[in-house]
């Protein structure tokens, strides 16, 4: 795929995550989609930070809309290459201290295969 292509996928991942639309955030990824996060890890420990498949993610993000009915992210940066994109953005929570987090999207066919958050 071209970085255009993977940039507007991006795209489409921040517009459903601050839209918290759940559907459309799923039907980025592909059915055996990867995903690994230090929440994830904090939150559920028996995962070790990583969920698979889209049932996973479904409950995990479905889990963390309901939590935190101000999630936001604001984009900062996005770079692309053929099959993978590096997004950088701002995490904001109503009364928790904004967080910068960096998340790389694997790129299939043009499905997300593989998602995985770096924070501090």
């Amino acid at each position: 795929m071209s970085p255009e292509n993977l940039q507007s996928i991006a795209f489409r991942w921040f517009d459903a995550f601050n839209n918290h639309n759940l559907e459309q955030l799923l039907s980025l990824y592909d059915e055996d989609a990867k995903h690994f996060s230090p929440k994830l890890k904090i939150r559920k420990p028996e995962t070790n930070g990583y969920v698979e498949g889209k049932s996973a993610l479904r409950e995990w993000w479905k889990e963390a809309f309901e939590r935190l009915p101000s999630l936001h992210y604001k984009v900062t940066s996005l770079t692309a290459n053929s099959d993978r994109v590096f997004m950088e953005y701002v995490r904001n929570v109503d009364g928790e201290q904004d967080m910068l987090v960096a998340e790389v999207l694997e790129v299939k066919d043009g499905k997300i295969i593989f998602s995985r958050v770096y924070h501090g």
